[in-house]
């Protein structure tokens, strides 16, 4: 059990900086993209040949892509869970007046709503989509929720928020690239924003775990290690469509993105060497005899993981989702 009382006391000590933390990381609502930016304008004389445009394109997608992107869509829509996980966490006070930790879920929050936002409409537009089925995935995904390994740790769900920011930038930035090589320009530039705004999140945790690192290292250290030896599951870990059981979808949804290179195994790897290099966990001193295994645990698992990811192969039988029309 991790001590509670000392997270308290460093969220405590942390707070103090969330100001700066919400200037530095996020940007004001009246400058930021809103997705009315991104989509075409139904007042617009180029309304039509814009949905025929967008339509065209998304006709014209590899299956594989085009279910990465739906899946990414529905992973953004399940907000709701993730903002309530947070709210949960130790040290977060919803009901304390001065700027604190609350403010920034509550804006991290507001600037990720834009993302699903977005990316339902244009699914909504391109004529290719079920709608219905997919509205069923996102409502069953935030009826069952999900365990992220965390418990309401701040420590563990900062490495978690970081590892699973700079995996959902990967994602909504690849899935841009193919679209672009294809001649996709529009939702090519979707991907690119809402991929922006995952780095600077990504960036905003990982800087909180250094923050931590410097005050409490060998308790930071350990959650680190905690949350490896589980594995960082992705939030839609639950995933479903009609008709099936709470997590029957992830492992297909998982494969379509492996084979269109969109999040791959070799992903993860490269996830967890960054933040090991990011925060300089070879260098960490100071830790109890405990935090030092887990240390030199942490420096030798990407080679562990490596030889595991060499060995495994992808299916190639492409599963038949309920989210695309036929």
């Amino acid at each position: 059990m991790y001590q509670a009382l000392v997270r308290k006391e460093v969220m405590g000590i942390l707070e103090k900086e969330v100001g700066s933390f919400l200037d530095k990381f996020l940007t004001p609502i009246e400058k930021i993209w809103q997705p009315s930016d991104y989509l075409p304008d139904p007042s617009s004389d180029n309304f039509r040949y814009d949905l025929d445009e967008i339509q065209t394109f998304a006709r014209e997608m590899p299956y594989d892509l085009f279910v990465t992107l739906i899946g990414d869509c529905i992973t953004e829509e399940a907000l709701p869970s993730y903002e309530s996980w947070l709210m949960g966490v130790d040290g977060i006070d919803q009901e304390k007046k001065e700027v604190g930790w609350a403010n920034w879920i509550r804006a991290w929050t507001a600037e990720e709503n834009r993302h699903g936002d977005l990316l339902s409409k244009y699914l909504y537009l391109c004529g290719r989509v079920n709608m219905r089925e997919v509205e069923i995935t996102t409502q069953y995904l935030i009826n069952d929720g999900f365990d992220l390994g965390t418990s309401m740790d701040p420590y563990r769900n900062f490495v978690y928020t970081s590892f699973q920011e700079t995996a959902t930038n990967i994602s909504h930035r690849r899935v841009g690239t193919l679209a672009k090589q294809s001649g996709n320009g529009k939702l090519a530039k979707m991907c690119g924003v809402i991929a922006a705004d995952e780095a600077r999140h990504a960036k905003a945790y990982k800087h909180f775990v250094a923050k931590i690192l410097e005050i409490d290292p060998s308790e930071m250290i350990l959650a680190f290690e905690d949350m490896m030896r589980k594995k960082i599951v992705m939030p839609a870990h639950m995933m479903r469509q009609s008709g099936q059981m709470a997590g029957e979808l992830w492992g297909h949804f998982s494969d379509a993105a492996q084979r269109c290179m969109v999040y791959t195994g070799q992903d993860y790897i490269n996830i967890l060497k960054d933040l090991l290099d990011e925060w300089k966990i070879e260098h960490v001193k100071g830790l109890t005899e405990k935090a030092e295994k887990a240390q030199e645990y942490l420096m030798k698992l990407p080679g562990r993981l490596q030889k595991i990811t060499d060995r495994i192969s992808t299916p190639d039988l492409q599963f038949q989702f309920n989210w695309v029309k036929s």
